[in-house]
């Protein structure tokens, strides 16, 4: 008997401590039983808002924001959720789940207080713009309190509070946690994942389940990479032939009604996209309606003139190109712009040997072509800035072609530490997507296909450019501020993990993002290190991510296995710990 009292009060303590994910700033936990169901108080700022099931906020107020993530987290709770049986020790769930026969202590009411008005610039910011920070406390008698500067803050405490139910075995929803007092806040403003939309077109309600995803881990960008050289499933209505020659086939694309669906339904949650439409480069499936601006579609060998086929890149001295881009500027920006403050312009493997295909250039010399990429991205980002917008670009654009750019234009990086190092001391503001930690496609094997002979020994046996797998483990041991001066620092925004699509679709889009953008998306919350300074470990970190992609499952996220039960029953990092 009393073996069984001490297991039972063991796995209670064990789980408390652990079961949040991303963890909080800081965290202080019991082990008393409360309970909840279909009845609750719900105050926002001291009016009702209803505790139900689906419903959808309206229009941006903070009230409508706030009313559609309780009733989201009312189903995650209710209806969502999981028996934590791989969570507790061998054949000891029964034995140490609370007792249905005993008096039941439930949750009354749940009081959210904003501190602060919301502002435009709350559903649309800049980095930094929006104050995300909360603090959550649950007391034994019931009382649950909230309180936010911003409606987003809130968002981000209503997904903490979601977290610290369970499902019992026989049907009920408890939580065995209580008092419980959390105050928390991001490290980094921009937390973001990168979605890949041309190489492999992706169903709508997979974006969708992937910004949900993302509002459970706090994260807070979803950036689109929309077109390529590959397809152009994004319809431009005052240039409908590039959908109409450039999407892999009828029906897959993203109308405008779309486009701004997704925008809203990620706002609702916490989430800004970031649209991209990369330029010059990656430009080559224009071809097929504007064949005029194109160069180099269809050259042969591809690797000679460009990253992956099909080739294809904007012409630097045409034209017609700006008459071009002003077009479908005007078209895109408009409808971005309520939703979101930057807009991505892309500029990544720019190959000038492509240029020597380009009858209005026809050379790949840079001392010809970098005046030509200054002035092409000079215009293009008066355009963007012209719509209200903050230009993003690939790091290439100012760090390999050495091209100028305004200091309020934010770098994606993406080939490692030199290169943030560089890009920081050179003033520029940056956010990381490291392919050596957080390319989430490599190490899966080649995508290309090998003929027999030199092309087939050469690259047997047939592994990524980019190996190895990003492991959520690696991807954890990242920390895109490492070993830079406080002022650099500083300007490194964040960082998103990269779901490229060459070997991607919507059967294992789950599965290749998470949980390991989980991982990424608690270093960007949470920071590599504790409130004491101590570097955060796997070994600490496994079994909560074990109990997060329980949830992820119960919510309908088919995300990968972290260990195998053994080693997460019982929330103990060590069991596990190689020897």
């Amino acid at each position: 008997m009393l073996s069984t009292v001490l297991l039972s009060v063991l796995a209670l303590t064990v789980t408390s401590v652990q079961a949040i994910w991303p963890i909080p700033d800081s965290i202080s936990t019991g082990n008393s039983t409360l309970w909840i169901g279909e009845v609750l108080l719900v105050t926002y700022n001291k009016e009702k808002i209803p505790w139900i099931r689906g419903y959808i906020p309206a229009k941006f107020t903070s009230q409508e924001i706030v009313k559609g993530g309780v009733s989201r987290v009312a189903t995650n709770i209710l209806d969502k959720n999981f028996v934590p049986w791989k969570l507790y020790p061998r054949l000891q769930l029964e034995k140490t789940e609370p007792a249905l026969w005993k008096p039941k202590t439930y949750v009354s009411w749940l009081e959210i207080i904003q501190t602060e008005p919301d502002t435009p610039k709350t559903y649309k910011p800049l980095a930094g713009e929006v104050d995300e920070s909360y603090n959550l406390t649950v007391t034994v008698k019931g009382k649950a309190t909230i309180s936010a500067v911003s409606s987003t803050g809130v968002l981000r405490g209503l997904e903490t509070f979601s977290q610290l139910f369970y499902k019992h075995s026989q049907g009920p929803i408890y939580s065995s946690l209580a008092p419980v007092k959390i105050c928390d806040s991001p490290v980094f403003p921009h937390r973001g994942v990168l979605l890949d939309v041309s190489r492999t077109y992706l169903p709508v309600e997979n974006i969708y389940r992937t910004i949900d995803a993302m509002s459970w881990n706090k994260m807070n960008r979803l950036h689109i990479h929309a077109t390529d050289s590959q397809s152009w499933p994004l319809e431009i209505p005052s240039l409908p032939e590039l959908h109409q020659k450039g999407a892999y086939s009828q029906g897959m694309t993203y109308s405008p009604a779309t486009v701004a669906a997704i925008q809203t339904y990620a706002i609702q949650r916490g989430v800004e996209v970031i649209f991209e439409i990369d330029t010059p480069g990656h430009f080559g499936i224009a071809a097929l309606s504007h064949p005029d601006l194109i160069t180099g579609w269809g050259a042969t060998p591809w690797s000679t003139y460009c990253a992956e086929p099909p080739c294809g890149q904007l012409r630097l001295n045409e034209s017609k190109v700006d008459p071009f881009l002003d077009k479908l500027m005007a078209d895109i920006l408009p409808r971005v712009a309520p939703y979101s403050s930057y807009f991505h312009t892309g500029g990544d493997e720019v190959n000038f040997n492509e240029y020597n295909l380009d009858p209005t250039v026809r050379t790949n010399d840079s001392e010809v072509i970098v005046p030509l990429l200054q002035k092409f991205i000079d215009t293009h980002h008066a355009r963007v800035r012209k719509a209200g917008l903050t230009p993003m670009v690939w790091e290439e654009i100012p760090a390999s072609y050495n091209v100028t750019i305004g200091k309020d234009v934010v770098v994606q990086s993406w080939l490692g530490d030199a290169a943030i190092e560089s890009l920081t001391a050179q003033g520029h503001k940056v956010i990381s997507s490291n392919y050596n930690y957080w390319y989430l496609d490599c190490g899966r094997g080649a995508w290309l296909n090998f003929a027999p002979g030199d092309s087939f020994a050469d690259n047997y046996p047939f592994g990524s450019w980019c190996d190895p797998y990003k492991n959520w483990r690696l991807i954890y041991t990242y920390d895109p501020r490492a070993g830079l001066s406080d002022e650099a620092a500083e300007l490194v925004l964040g960082g998103e993990v990269a779901a490229w699509s060459e070997a991607i679709d919507e059967a294992n889009l789950d599965t290749i993002l998470w949980p390991r953008a989980s991982a990424a998306g608690e270093v960007l919350w949470s920071g590599s290190v504790d409130a004491a300074g101590e570097n955060r470990t796997q070994v600490d970190a496994a079994p909560r991510l074990a109990e997060f992609r329980e949830r992820l499952l119960a919510r309908g996220v088919g995300a990968e296995a972290v260990q195998m039960t053994y080693c997460t029953q019982g929330m103990d990092g060590n069991v596990c710990l190689f020897q």
